[in-house]
C-alpha cells in the first residue's frame, strides 16, 4: 500500500513525508529485542519515499502522542527501577536517548539524512512537551534543554524540530501544531528559525460516542494559504492519510478509524473535494516560490478585515496574497489600482500581483 498512498500523495502536490518512530511497536520487549520487519519496516519506507522523489521529516519522539497506546512508549518503561516519563530523570533520559540513538544510527547507516544524499530533511525530538512542562517544576525546562542537546549531539547534519515548544533552545526550531497556525503561531523564537506548521489537523480524532468532527477544504486552505503569506516555510498536514489502528494499539476510547476524512482517506482512496482543492492550492504556490523565497514581504491595510500580503522582488517580480477575513461577507477591495472581490473568509492568490490564480473559498 505505501507505493500507491505515496504516489497520491505526490500527485496531490505533497513535497514532503511526515512519519513518527513509534518505540513500542519497534522495542516492545526491553533488551534490545528489536522489530523492523513487515509494516515496522521503517527504512524501507523512507527508502520508497525517496525513490518516488520526496523528502521526509522523522518525528522520534520518542513519545508521540498521536493518539496511540501509551503515547508510543513502551509498556516495560513502567517497571524502570525510579523513572519517572519526560522529565529530568536519569532513568527515562538513559532509555530515550538510546532508542534516538539506535534510530538515528540506522537512518546514518542507510545514508537516508539529507547530508548522506538522503531524503530525511528534519527530524523532531519529544513532542508538544510545553503542554505538561510546568507540571514538572524546574525538571521541566532542564529536560527540554537535555532534550535538544541530546538530539543535536546525534549529528544528523539536519535540523531538529520540537513541536509546540516556545523555549526549543537554539539551534532547535520551535513548531506549531492544530487547526489555525496562519492566525495562532507567535513565530520562530529566534530571527535564524525558519516558521513551521508540522500539524495542520484535517479533521480530528475520533472518540468512541462522539459526533466526527469534519473540517472543510476551504477552511485548511485559508489557513494554508495565510500561513505562507505570513512567512511560512513548511506546512505539513495531519492527517494527510487516514488509517487504521489495529488491535489494541489505539488510545483510550480512540476509535479504529483514524482521520478517515483526510485527503487520503482510511482505505487509501482520494477524498474531493479536499484531495482536489488542496492539489491546485499547492500547484499555485509552487508556481510562485521563487518570489516567495527570495522577495521582501510587506503588508497592506485593505479594509477592516482585509489585508495584503505582498512579496516584491528586485527584478520586480511580485506576488500578492489578498486575505478577507470576515466570516459572513464578502468584500470588494481595491489592490495596485484594480478591484477585487474576495469571498468571505478566503485567501485569494495572485503569483503576478494582478491575476487571481486561486481563491480558497472555491466552491464545490
Amino acid at each position: 500500500m505505501w507505493p500507491s498512498l505515496i504516489s497520491k500523495a505526490k500527485e496531490g502536490g505533497l513535497d514532503v513525508i511526515q512519519t513518527y518512530v513509534f518505540w513500542n511497536l519497534h522495542e516492545p520487549r526491553q533488551g534490545q529485542q528489536f522489530d523492523f520487519s513487515g509494516r515496522a519496516d521503517i527504512v524501507r519506507f523512507i527508502k520508497e519515499i525517496h525513490a518516488q522523489g520526496l523528502y521526509v521529516t522523522l518525528r522520534i519522539g520518542p513519545f508521540i502522542e498521536s493518539e496511540w497506546t501509551y503515547g508510543g512508549l513502551p509498556f516495560w518503561l513502567h517497571d524502570v527501577p525510579g523513572i519517572v516519563f519526560r522529565s529530568d530523570n536519569q532513568p527515562f533520559k538513559d532509555h530515550m536517548q538510546k532508542f534516538a540513538a539506535k534510530i538515528v544510527s540506522m537512518m546514518k547507516s542507510e545514508n537516508l539524512y539529507a547530508s548522506q544524499g538522503g531524503p530525511i530533511i528534519l527530524s523532531q525530538i519529544e513532542n508538544e512537551y510545553q503542554t505538561i512542562e510546568s507540571d514538572f517544576g524546574d525538571k521541566g525546562p532542564s529536560y527540554v534543554r537535555w532534550a535538544a542537546a541530546m538530539a543535536v549531539r546525534l549529528q544528523t547534519g539536519v535540523p531538529w524540530l520540537m513541536c509546540k515548544q516556545d523555549d526549543a533552545p537554539d539551534p532547535v526550531i520551535n513548531t506549531c501544531n492544530g487547526y489555525r497556525c496562519g492566525q495562532t503561531f507567535k513565530g520562530p523564537n529566534s530571527p535564524n528559525k525558519p516558521s513551521v506548521w508540522t500539524e495542520n489537523w484535517t479533521s480530528f480524532l475520533q472518540v468512541y460516542g462522539n459526533e466526527t468532527k469534519k473540517r472543510s477544504a476551504q477552511d485548511i486552505a485559508f489557513h494554508v494559504a495565510l500561513f505562507i503569506a505570513k512567512n511560512g516555510s513548511y506546512v505539513n498536514y495531519y492527517m494527510y492519510h487516514g488509517g487504521t489502528n489495529f488491535g489494541r494499539t489505539a488510545a483510550a476510547f480512540v476509535t479504529t478509524s483514524y482521520y478517515d476524512e483526510a485527503p487520503i482517506d482510511e482505505y487509501g482512496l482520494i477524498r474531493q473535494p479536499k484531495w482536489g482543492h488542496l492539489k491546485e492550492l499547492h500547484a499555485t504556490i509552487k508556481s510562485c516560490s521563487q518570489t516567495l523565497l527570495t522577495a521582501v514581504q510587506q503588508t497592506f491595510s485593505l479594509g477592516q478585515h482585509q489585508k495584503a500580503y505582498v512579496f516584491q522582488g528586485k527584478s520586480k517580480e511580485c506576488t500578492a496574497f489578498l486575505v478577507n477575513r470576515n466570516r459572513t461577507h464578502a468584500a470588494r477591495v481595491k489592490f495596485q489600482n484594480t478591484s477585487y472581490i474576495l469571498p468571505r473568509w478566503s485567501v485569494s492568490i495572485l503569483p503576478d500581483c494582478k491575476s487571481v490564480a486561486f481563491n480558497t473559498a472555491k466552491n464545490f
